[in-house]
Protein backbone atom coordinates (compact mmCIF):
# COMPACT_ATOMS: atom_id res chain seq x y z
CA UNK A 1 0.00 0.00 0.00
CA UNK A 2 1.16 3.32 -1.21
CA UNK A 3 2.26 5.56 1.61
CA UNK A 4 1.68 9.24 1.46
CA UNK A 5 5.09 11.02 2.23
CA UNK A 6 4.43 13.42 4.97
CA UNK A 7 6.26 16.43 5.83
CA UNK A 8 7.81 14.41 9.25
CA UNK A 9 8.33 11.15 6.57
CA UNK A 10 10.69 13.66 4.44
CA UNK A 11 12.51 14.96 6.90
CA UNK A 12 13.13 11.78 8.23
CA UNK A 13 14.18 10.43 4.68
CA UNK A 14 16.09 13.16 4.50
CA UNK A 15 18.41 12.29 7.38
CA UNK A 16 18.47 8.96 6.56
CA UNK A 17 19.44 10.32 2.99
CA UNK A 18 22.32 12.36 3.78
CA UNK A 19 23.69 9.51 6.04
CA UNK A 20 23.75 7.34 3.25
CA UNK A 21 25.36 10.01 0.59
CA UNK A 22 27.88 10.83 3.49
CA UNK A 23 28.92 7.22 4.13
CA UNK A 24 29.36 6.39 0.60
CA UNK A 25 31.59 9.72 -0.17
CA UNK A 26 33.45 8.57 3.25
CA UNK A 27 34.25 5.25 1.51
CA UNK A 28 36.67 6.96 -1.24
CA UNK A 29 40.67 6.67 -1.16
CA UNK A 30 40.19 11.16 -1.63
CA UNK A 31 38.62 11.00 2.42
CA UNK A 32 41.32 9.86 3.97
CA UNK A 33 44.84 10.48 4.33
CA UNK A 34 46.51 7.31 3.53
CA UNK A 35 44.33 7.58 0.28
CA UNK A 36 42.89 4.02 0.64
CA UNK A 37 39.04 2.81 1.06
CA UNK A 38 37.65 3.06 4.55
CA UNK A 39 35.62 0.23 5.36
CA UNK A 40 31.80 0.46 5.16
CA UNK A 41 31.41 0.42 8.62
CA UNK A 42 33.64 3.31 9.52
CA UNK A 43 32.55 5.12 6.98
CA UNK A 44 28.41 5.14 7.84
CA UNK A 45 29.57 5.42 11.84
CA UNK A 46 31.16 8.68 10.74
CA UNK A 47 28.97 9.99 8.40
CA UNK A 48 25.44 9.07 10.64
CA UNK A 49 27.81 10.74 13.85
CA UNK A 50 27.91 13.97 11.36
CA UNK A 51 24.10 13.87 10.68
CA UNK A 52 23.63 13.15 13.97
CA UNK A 53 25.76 15.99 15.14
CA UNK A 54 26.97 13.26 17.69
CA UNK A 55 30.74 12.94 17.72
CA UNK A 56 31.42 10.16 18.57
CA UNK A 57 33.99 8.26 16.68
CA UNK A 58 35.74 5.26 15.68
CA UNK A 59 39.05 6.61 13.71
CA UNK A 60 40.42 10.02 15.00
CA UNK A 61 38.93 12.84 12.53
CA UNK A 62 42.04 14.90 12.56
CA UNK A 63 44.80 12.42 11.49
CA UNK A 64 42.73 9.62 9.61
CA UNK A 65 40.82 11.43 7.02
CA UNK A 66 41.97 13.93 4.65
CA UNK A 67 41.10 17.99 4.02
CA UNK A 68 38.48 16.67 1.48
CA UNK A 69 37.37 14.00 4.02
CA UNK A 70 37.11 16.94 6.81
CA UNK A 71 35.43 18.75 4.58
CA UNK A 72 32.91 16.07 3.79
CA UNK A 73 32.27 15.80 7.70
CA UNK A 74 31.68 19.28 8.30
CA UNK A 75 29.29 19.69 5.48
CA UNK A 76 27.55 16.80 6.75
CA UNK A 77 27.41 18.64 10.26
CA UNK A 78 26.11 21.35 8.76
CA UNK A 79 22.92 20.16 6.97
CA UNK A 80 22.48 18.21 9.76
CA UNK A 81 22.50 20.86 12.24
CA UNK A 82 19.87 22.96 10.19
CA UNK A 83 18.15 20.13 8.01
CA UNK A 84 18.84 19.95 4.61
CA UNK A 85 15.22 21.92 4.05
CA UNK A 86 17.05 25.44 5.32
CA UNK A 87 19.76 24.68 3.58
CA UNK A 88 17.57 24.43 0.22
CA UNK A 89 15.38 27.44 1.00
CA UNK A 90 18.77 30.23 1.55
CA UNK A 91 19.54 29.39 -1.50
CA UNK A 92 16.06 29.92 -3.07
CA UNK A 93 15.96 32.79 -1.09
CA UNK A 94 19.48 33.93 -2.61
CA UNK A 95 18.20 33.44 -6.30
CA UNK A 96 14.72 35.22 -5.47
CA UNK A 97 12.90 31.64 -6.00
CA UNK A 98 9.59 30.93 -4.68
CA UNK A 99 9.44 28.63 -1.79
CA UNK A 100 6.08 26.58 -1.98
CA UNK A 101 3.12 25.97 0.52
CA UNK A 102 4.41 21.94 0.33
CA UNK A 103 7.73 22.82 0.88
CA UNK A 104 7.25 25.26 3.65
CA UNK A 105 5.47 22.96 5.53
CA UNK A 106 8.56 20.76 5.28
CA UNK A 107 10.49 23.80 6.46
CA UNK A 108 8.53 23.88 9.91
CA UNK A 109 8.71 20.71 10.83
CA UNK A 110 12.57 20.21 10.33
CA UNK A 111 12.82 23.41 12.42
CA UNK A 112 10.30 22.22 15.16
CA UNK A 113 7.99 24.66 14.94
CA UNK A 114 4.33 24.72 15.67
CA UNK A 115 2.80 27.30 12.83
CA UNK A 116 3.46 27.70 9.49
CA UNK A 117 2.71 31.52 9.67
CA UNK A 118 5.82 33.80 9.26
CA UNK A 119 8.23 30.39 8.57
CA UNK A 120 9.82 32.61 5.73
CA UNK A 121 10.71 35.12 8.15
CA UNK A 122 11.52 32.62 10.69
CA UNK A 123 14.02 30.71 8.37
CA UNK A 124 15.52 33.78 7.25
CA UNK A 125 16.54 34.77 10.80
CA UNK A 126 17.63 31.35 11.37
CA UNK A 127 20.27 31.33 9.03
CA UNK A 128 21.61 35.27 9.44
CA UNK A 129 21.65 33.87 13.53
CA UNK A 130 23.74 30.60 12.62
CA UNK A 131 25.93 32.59 9.69
CA UNK A 132 26.57 35.41 12.11
CA UNK A 133 27.70 33.15 15.55
CA UNK A 134 29.48 30.64 13.07
CA UNK A 135 31.48 33.75 11.48
CA UNK A 136 32.13 35.18 14.77
CA UNK A 137 33.03 32.05 16.17
CA UNK A 138 35.30 31.40 13.33
CA UNK A 139 36.90 34.64 13.62
CA UNK A 140 37.67 34.56 17.40
CA UNK A 141 39.01 31.16 17.62
CA UNK A 142 41.20 32.20 14.19
CA UNK A 143 42.51 34.67 16.02
CA UNK A 144 43.28 32.88 19.21
CA UNK A 145 44.67 29.64 17.48
CA UNK A 146 47.02 31.73 15.59
CA UNK A 147 49.25 32.02 18.83
CA UNK A 148 49.61 27.89 17.80
CA UNK A 149 49.33 27.28 14.42
CA UNK A 150 50.03 28.82 10.69
CA UNK A 151 47.43 30.51 9.47
CA UNK A 152 45.68 28.36 7.19
CA UNK A 153 45.98 26.03 9.99
CA UNK A 154 44.11 27.96 12.29
CA UNK A 155 41.58 29.41 9.82
CA UNK A 156 41.10 25.15 9.85
CA UNK A 157 40.60 24.60 13.44
CA UNK A 158 38.73 28.06 13.68
CA UNK A 159 36.04 27.29 10.87
CA UNK A 160 35.82 23.82 12.02
CA UNK A 161 35.34 24.22 15.34
CA UNK A 162 32.94 26.61 15.46
CA UNK A 163 30.66 25.42 12.96
CA UNK A 164 31.02 21.49 14.71
CA UNK A 165 29.81 23.43 18.05
CA UNK A 166 27.17 25.73 17.10
CA UNK A 167 25.87 22.84 15.46
CA UNK A 168 26.31 21.04 18.86
CA UNK A 169 28.65 18.06 16.71
CA UNK A 170 31.42 17.81 19.24
CA UNK A 171 33.95 16.70 15.94
CA UNK A 172 37.46 18.06 16.71
CA UNK A 173 40.23 18.04 14.21
CA UNK A 174 43.07 18.34 17.11
CA UNK A 175 44.45 14.86 16.59
CA UNK A 176 45.15 11.80 18.71
CA UNK A 177 41.27 12.18 20.37
CA UNK A 178 41.90 14.89 22.13
CA UNK A 179 39.53 17.30 21.83
CA UNK A 180 39.99 20.39 23.27
CA UNK A 181 42.06 19.19 26.51
CA UNK A 182 45.30 21.46 25.49
CA UNK A 183 42.85 24.49 26.49
CA UNK A 184 41.52 23.86 29.97
CA UNK A 185 42.65 26.70 31.24
CA UNK A 186 42.04 28.97 27.93
CA UNK A 187 39.57 31.54 28.73
CA UNK A 188 39.09 32.59 25.07
CA UNK A 189 38.37 29.30 23.53
CA UNK A 190 36.33 27.59 26.47
CA UNK A 191 34.22 31.06 26.60
CA UNK A 192 33.76 30.69 22.92
CA UNK A 193 32.99 27.35 22.03
CA UNK A 194 30.77 27.46 25.53
CA UNK A 195 28.86 30.26 23.84
CA UNK A 196 28.52 28.38 20.36
CA UNK A 197 27.43 25.54 22.10
CA UNK A 198 24.54 27.00 24.39
CA UNK A 199 23.26 29.29 21.86
CA UNK A 200 23.22 26.69 19.02
CA UNK A 201 20.84 24.40 21.94
CA UNK A 202 18.40 26.60 23.24
CA UNK A 203 16.56 26.42 19.41
CA UNK A 204 16.27 28.36 16.47
CA UNK A 205 12.46 29.59 17.83
CA UNK A 206 14.06 30.63 21.40
CA UNK A 207 16.92 32.55 19.59
CA UNK A 208 14.21 34.22 16.51
CA UNK A 209 12.31 35.27 19.61
CA UNK A 210 15.06 36.66 21.60
CA UNK A 211 16.34 38.93 18.60
CA UNK A 212 13.06 40.44 18.22
CA UNK A 213 12.98 41.47 21.73
CA UNK A 214 16.21 43.02 21.10
CA UNK A 215 15.36 44.65 18.14
CA UNK A 216 11.63 46.00 19.83
CA UNK A 217 14.07 47.47 22.58
CA UNK A 218 16.49 49.44 20.45
CA UNK A 219 13.23 50.78 18.35
CA UNK A 220 11.84 51.91 21.84
CA UNK A 221 8.65 49.52 20.90
CA UNK A 222 6.59 47.42 23.18
CA UNK A 223 7.79 44.61 24.58
CA UNK A 224 5.58 41.41 24.02
CA UNK A 225 4.79 38.74 26.72
CA UNK A 226 7.38 35.71 26.47
CA UNK A 227 6.13 32.55 25.57
CA UNK A 228 5.78 29.89 27.88
CA UNK A 229 7.91 27.77 25.61
CA UNK A 230 10.76 30.79 25.42
CA UNK A 231 10.73 30.66 29.70
CA UNK A 232 10.76 27.15 29.92
CA UNK A 233 13.82 26.91 27.41
CA UNK A 234 15.59 29.92 28.83
CA UNK A 235 15.27 29.04 32.63
CA UNK A 236 15.79 25.31 33.10
CA UNK A 237 18.93 26.24 29.99
CA UNK A 238 20.27 28.63 33.44
CA UNK A 239 19.58 26.39 36.10
CA UNK A 240 20.87 22.87 33.98
CA UNK A 241 23.89 24.97 33.67
CA UNK A 242 24.50 26.31 37.06
CA UNK A 243 23.45 23.64 39.13
CA UNK A 244 25.51 21.35 36.52
CA UNK A 245 28.91 22.79 36.78
CA UNK A 246 28.53 23.32 40.67
CA UNK A 247 27.80 19.46 41.10
CA UNK A 248 30.55 18.74 38.91
CA UNK A 249 33.08 21.00 40.58
CA UNK A 250 31.95 19.38 44.14
CA UNK A 251 32.89 15.79 42.90
CA UNK A 252 35.96 16.66 41.14
CA UNK A 253 37.57 19.60 42.89
CA UNK A 254 39.58 17.41 44.62
CA UNK A 255 40.75 14.98 41.71
CA UNK A 256 43.96 15.10 40.70
CA UNK A 257 43.23 13.20 37.48
CA UNK A 258 40.75 15.86 36.19
CA UNK A 259 40.61 19.07 37.77
CA UNK A 260 42.19 19.09 41.06
CA UNK A 261 45.75 20.25 40.20
CA UNK A 262 44.23 23.13 37.82
CA UNK A 263 43.83 27.05 39.39
CA UNK A 264 40.40 28.13 40.85
CA UNK A 265 39.62 29.91 37.33
CA UNK A 266 40.83 26.61 35.63
CA UNK A 267 38.82 24.19 37.71
CA UNK A 268 35.66 27.04 37.11
CA UNK A 269 36.24 27.09 33.53
CA UNK A 270 36.39 23.00 33.60
CA UNK A 271 33.37 22.34 35.23
CA UNK A 272 31.61 25.28 33.48
CA UNK A 273 32.16 23.35 30.16
CA UNK A 274 31.61 19.74 31.19
CA UNK A 275 28.23 21.21 32.03
CA UNK A 276 27.54 22.63 28.98
CA UNK A 277 28.80 20.69 26.53
CA UNK A 278 26.59 17.24 27.40
CA UNK A 279 24.01 19.58 25.95
CA UNK A 280 24.98 17.84 24.08
CA UNK A 281 28.21 19.02 21.92
CA UNK A 282 30.68 16.58 22.74
CA UNK A 283 33.65 18.80 23.43
CA UNK A 284 35.58 18.20 26.17
CA UNK A 285 38.47 19.67 28.17
CA UNK A 286 39.05 17.27 30.70
CA UNK A 287 39.12 13.32 29.95
CA UNK A 288 35.82 11.62 30.73
CA UNK A 289 37.64 8.57 31.68
CA UNK A 290 39.48 10.39 34.69
CA UNK A 291 36.47 11.63 36.22
CA UNK A 292 34.90 10.35 39.33
CA UNK A 293 32.14 7.81 38.83
CA UNK A 294 29.74 9.65 40.56
CA UNK A 295 30.49 12.73 37.71
CA UNK A 296 30.00 10.28 35.16
CA UNK A 297 26.61 9.56 36.14
CA UNK A 298 25.52 13.03 36.65
CA UNK A 299 26.89 13.57 32.71
CA UNK A 300 24.75 11.14 32.07
CA UNK A 301 21.64 12.70 33.19
CA UNK A 302 22.79 15.96 31.42
CA UNK A 303 23.22 14.27 28.48
CA UNK A 304 19.78 12.17 28.67
CA UNK A 305 18.03 15.87 28.90
CA UNK A 306 19.87 17.21 26.19
CA UNK A 307 19.18 21.16 24.39
CA UNK A 308 15.76 22.41 23.47
CA UNK A 309 13.49 21.74 20.85
CA UNK A 310 14.31 23.01 16.86
CA UNK A 311 17.68 23.82 17.55
CA UNK A 312 20.80 21.96 17.09
CA UNK A 313 20.71 19.44 20.13
CA UNK A 314 19.97 16.19 20.94
CA UNK A 315 18.40 14.58 24.06
CA UNK A 316 14.48 14.43 25.21
CA UNK A 317 15.06 18.56 25.34
CA UNK A 318 14.47 20.54 28.06
CA UNK A 319 10.69 21.28 27.74
CA UNK A 320 9.74 17.51 27.45
CA UNK A 321 11.76 17.15 30.82
CA UNK A 322 10.03 20.01 32.57
CA UNK A 323 6.97 18.73 31.59
CA UNK A 324 7.48 15.29 32.49
CA UNK A 325 8.88 16.43 35.62
CA UNK A 326 5.74 18.54 36.77
CA UNK A 327 3.61 15.66 35.55
CA UNK A 328 4.93 13.49 38.51
CA UNK A 329 4.70 16.89 40.87
CA UNK A 330 1.00 17.04 39.43
CA UNK A 331 0.41 12.93 40.23
CA UNK A 332 2.04 13.79 43.90
CA UNK A 333 -0.07 16.54 44.93
CA UNK A 334 -2.87 15.63 43.04
CA UNK A 335 -3.63 18.33 40.88
CA UNK A 336 -5.75 18.02 38.15
CA UNK A 337 -3.56 19.60 35.10
CA UNK A 338 -0.06 20.11 34.18
CA UNK A 339 0.74 24.05 35.42
CA UNK A 340 3.62 26.08 34.07
CA UNK A 341 4.46 29.61 35.38
CA UNK A 342 0.46 30.12 36.01
CA UNK A 343 -0.19 27.90 32.22
CA UNK A 344 -1.94 25.05 31.64
CA UNK A 345 -0.27 22.43 29.62
CA UNK A 346 -2.61 20.18 27.37
CA UNK A 347 -2.87 16.82 28.43
CA UNK A 348 -1.80 15.70 24.79
CA UNK A 349 1.27 17.70 25.10
CA UNK A 350 2.02 15.74 28.53
CA UNK A 351 1.36 12.44 26.63
CA UNK A 352 4.02 13.38 24.34
CA UNK A 353 6.57 13.97 27.29
CA UNK A 354 5.82 11.08 29.34
CA UNK A 355 5.90 9.04 25.68
CA UNK A 356 9.77 10.45 24.76
CA UNK A 357 10.93 9.80 28.05
CA UNK A 358 9.60 6.37 28.44
CA UNK A 359 10.73 5.92 24.55
CA UNK A 360 13.87 7.16 24.99
CA UNK A 361 14.20 4.93 28.50
CA UNK A 362 13.42 1.64 26.46
CA UNK A 363 15.84 2.92 23.65
CA UNK A 364 18.94 3.29 25.76
CA UNK A 365 18.25 0.16 27.79
CA UNK A 366 18.02 -2.29 25.04
CA UNK A 367 20.87 -0.94 23.47
CA UNK A 368 23.03 -0.87 26.60
CA UNK A 369 21.47 -4.92 26.33
CA UNK A 370 22.80 -5.52 23.17
CA UNK A 371 26.13 -4.03 23.47
CA UNK A 372 27.13 -5.54 27.07
CA UNK A 373 25.98 -9.24 25.37
CA UNK A 374 28.22 -8.58 22.37
CA UNK A 375 31.41 -6.98 24.28
CA UNK A 376 31.72 -9.91 26.31
CA UNK A 377 31.92 -7.71 29.57
CA UNK A 378 34.92 -5.84 27.79
CA UNK A 379 33.56 -2.98 28.93
CA UNK A 380 32.30 -2.25 32.44
CA UNK A 381 28.61 -1.31 32.78
CA UNK A 382 29.09 2.26 33.01
CA UNK A 383 31.26 2.88 30.06
CA UNK A 384 28.77 1.12 27.93
CA UNK A 385 25.57 3.35 29.29
CA UNK A 386 27.25 6.34 29.11
CA UNK A 387 28.22 5.40 25.93
CA UNK A 388 24.74 5.14 24.39
CA UNK A 389 23.43 7.83 26.83
CA UNK A 390 25.92 9.95 24.83
CA UNK A 391 24.61 8.16 21.75
CA UNK A 392 21.31 8.47 22.34
CA UNK A 393 21.61 12.16 23.30
CA UNK A 394 23.79 13.00 19.95
CA UNK A 395 26.44 14.60 22.45
CA UNK A 396 29.37 12.22 21.03
CA UNK A 397 31.28 12.30 24.76
CA UNK A 398 33.08 9.09 25.66
CA UNK A 399 35.12 7.18 27.90
CA UNK A 400 37.45 6.56 25.34
CA UNK A 401 35.79 2.89 24.12
CA UNK A 402 34.41 4.10 21.13
CA UNK A 403 37.63 2.78 18.50
CA UNK A 404 37.15 -0.68 20.43
CA UNK A 405 33.89 -1.49 20.08
CA UNK A 406 33.06 -4.21 17.29
CA UNK A 407 30.88 -3.95 14.19
CA UNK A 408 27.80 -4.91 15.48
CA UNK A 409 27.83 -2.53 18.33
CA UNK A 410 28.43 -0.23 16.12
CA UNK A 411 25.90 -0.50 14.47
CA UNK A 412 23.49 -0.24 17.52
CA UNK A 413 25.00 3.02 18.27
CA UNK A 414 24.43 4.37 14.80
CA UNK A 415 20.73 2.96 15.34
CA UNK A 416 20.49 5.00 18.53
CA UNK A 417 22.29 7.89 16.99
CA UNK A 418 19.41 8.37 14.32
CA UNK A 419 16.81 7.55 16.76
CA UNK A 420 17.94 10.10 18.79
CA UNK A 421 18.66 13.03 16.18
CA UNK A 422 14.97 12.83 14.38
CA UNK A 423 13.18 11.94 17.85
CA UNK A 424 11.13 9.20 18.99
CA UNK A 425 8.04 10.67 18.24
CA UNK A 426 8.88 12.29 14.72
CA UNK A 427 10.47 8.63 14.07
CA UNK A 428 7.15 7.27 15.25
CA UNK A 429 4.74 9.11 13.29
CA UNK A 430 6.96 8.97 9.77
CA UNK A 431 6.27 4.62 10.50
CA UNK A 432 2.85 4.91 11.24
CA UNK A 433 1.10 8.42 9.77
CA UNK A 434 -0.88 10.88 12.54
CA UNK A 435 -2.93 8.72 15.26
CA UNK A 436 -6.54 8.45 14.35
CA UNK A 437 -9.40 9.35 16.99
CA UNK A 438 -11.58 5.64 17.49
CA UNK A 439 -14.91 5.83 16.28
CA UNK A 440 -16.03 3.56 19.40
CA UNK A 441 -15.29 4.48 23.13
CA UNK A 442 -14.72 1.50 25.36
CA UNK A 443 -16.16 1.38 29.19
CA UNK A 444 -13.66 2.14 31.62
CA UNK A 445 -12.43 0.09 35.02
CA UNK A 446 -10.09 0.80 37.53
CA UNK A 447 -6.94 -1.33 37.75
CA UNK A 448 -5.13 -0.82 41.36
CA UNK A 449 -1.21 0.17 40.82
CA UNK A 450 2.01 1.17 42.89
Amino acid sequence: MHRKLTPIRIVVLSFAGLIIAGGILLMFPFASANHTFTSPITAFFTSTSAVCVTGLVVVDTGTYWSGIGKFIIISLIQFGGLGYMTIATFFLLAFNRRVSLGSRFILKEGLNVSHVSKIMQFAKTTLGIVAFFEGAGTVVLTLRFMRDFPFWRALELGAFHSVSAFCNAGFDIMGGFKSLTNYTNDLTVNLTVMTLIVMGGIGFYALWRLVNIVIDIFKGKHIARMPLHVKIVFRTTFWLILLGAGIIMLLEWGNPHSIGLLSVRGKILASFFQAITPRTAGFNTVAMSSMHQSTLFIIMLLMFIGGSPGGTAGGIKTTTFVIFFRSIFKAVVGKKHVVIYGRTIEDDTVDKAVFIVGFAAITISIAAIIILSVEHDQFTFLQVMFEVFSAFGTVGLSTGITPHLSDLSRLVIIATMFIGRVGPLSLLLSMVGRKRIPKVEYPSEEVGIG
